[in-house]
């Protein structure tokens, strides 16, 4: 399989291996990081109202010192093709670009770009992924699936440490990587940051022909909307945005507005980078993700320097005051084009179909039942079948 033969891009094929001493340089520090204390917030109060408990971050260092393999995850993620690809970003500088590609020989296979977020990474397609590969063929897939790492994301260089980066510049490097690869019309999909970075492209690149989102966060309740339009599961979801609000967002903010701080402090050690990306793995799911997945993300932020690069794009959401503009309902970024929503209720601010339809041409949308904010780690089948179904009703 091969990439269009119109493609202006000429993807380099690339294999995870991390340095050997950057590995024993982990299983060092883990080895004499200290954990805090016992207190009150993180040891009696078990509902983690003031975050991860203090038995968790034990127990979760001695899986990662015993009972891990991160060579065992890069094997994982070098069975599916990897590319790396070298793009001219709006500021005039080039960048590397990380992706996979899963492609089809079907000459009708519609070109999908599934777009990660934060703490997530490529890596939480890798199940959608084998969904996708479990029932289809490579001559059938109707599918040409890429993957990208955002810039500054695990793979990929950047952002820039001359000027300062936004969504906007995201979306322009993701366009030129599908454009480039010859992918002259395309689906986009995202999640958390991905779904802004999709948002983004539907309205600013004629490339991208629709989008499907698992994450559609809003300030608060739109003008006009009949109570009678948001269903009973709707309104007892809302608790949890109401939650992210007002006791779930200081991460984010600290991401926005303070960024140089908390890059370089958990930079400097790996449990305390375990402690802020685990704890999100634990509030923003139905259910705990596994160990394994919790590590993949943590061990993949730490061996490619993820973190301290990765966090910019909340300077959009929440370091500019007043100006902060990127959020789902703000009017510059109503959708036009198809849109498809689909609703997992154990999202970190689960948004109301009324509510989404006030973003954008909302065409598709199904009501799950059970899933989080991390869709494509907690129900990979589910969220498969929502895409298919969502670009079937395209056509």
């Amino acid at each position: 399989m091969s990439f269009p033969q119109g493609a202006s891009l000429k993807p380099t094929k690339f294999v995870a291996k991390a340095d050997d001493k950057k590995l024993s340089l982990l299983k060092q520090l883990l080895e004499i990081c200290p954990i805090g204390p016992p207190t009150y917030e993180n040891t009696t109060r078990l509902d983690r109202q003031y975050g991860v408990g203090r038995q968790w971050l034990i127990d979760m260092k001695d899986t990662w010192l015993n009972n891990y393999d991160w060579r065992n995850t890069e094997e994982r993620i070098n069975s599916f093709p990897n590319y790396t690809v070298d793009i001219k970003a709006r500021d005039g500088d080039t960048y590397t670009v990380h992706f996979l590609a899963v492609l089809s020989e079907n000459p009708k296979a519609v070109p999908v770009c599934l777009l990660h977020g934060w703490p997530g990474s490529f890596i939480e397609f890798l199940k959608f992924l084998d969904v996708a590969k479990s029932k289809y063929s490579a001559k059938d897939i109707p599918y040409h699936y890429i993957v990208p790492s955002l810039p500054g994301y695990a793979y990929s260089g950047g952002p820039s440490i001359k000027t300062e980066w936004n969504n906007e510049d995201i979306a322009y490097v993701m366009n030129q990587l599908m454009v480039g690869l010859g992918f002259s019309g395309y689906i986009a999909h995202g999640g958390d940051i991905g779904s802004f970075i999709s948002r983004i492209l539907a309205v600013r690149y004629d490339d991208c022909k629709a989008i499907h989102l698992n994450f559609c966060l809003i300030g608060g309740e739109p003008k006009g909307i009949n109570p009678a339009d948001v269903t009973s599961d709707e309104k007892t979801a809302l608790g949890r945005l109401t939650e992210f609000a007002t006791n779930g967002n200081a991460y984010a903010k600290e991401h926005g507005t303070k960024g140089g701080t908390i890059g370089l402090a958990l930079s400097s050690s790996p449990l305390a980078l375990l402690s802020w990306i685990g704890e999100k793995y634990i509030e923003w799911t139905d259910e705990t993700p596994s160990a394994q997945d919790i590590l993949d993300s943590v061990c993949l932020y730490w061996m490619t320097d993820t973190f301290p690069r990765s966090i910019y794009p909340y300077i959009d959401y929440f370091g500019r005051g007043d100006k902060s503009t990127i959020f789902h309902d703000h009017p510059d970024y109503y959708v036009k084009k198809p849109v498809g929503f689909s609703y997992f209720p154990f999202e970190l601010g689960p948004v109301p179909l009324a509510w989404a339809k006030t973003t954008g041409n909302v065409v598709w949308h199904r009501a799950h039942k059970s899933g989080g904010h991390f869709a494509a780690i907690e129900k990979p089948e589910e969220l498969f079948q929502d895409q298919e179904d969502f670009i079937a009703s395209l056509k």
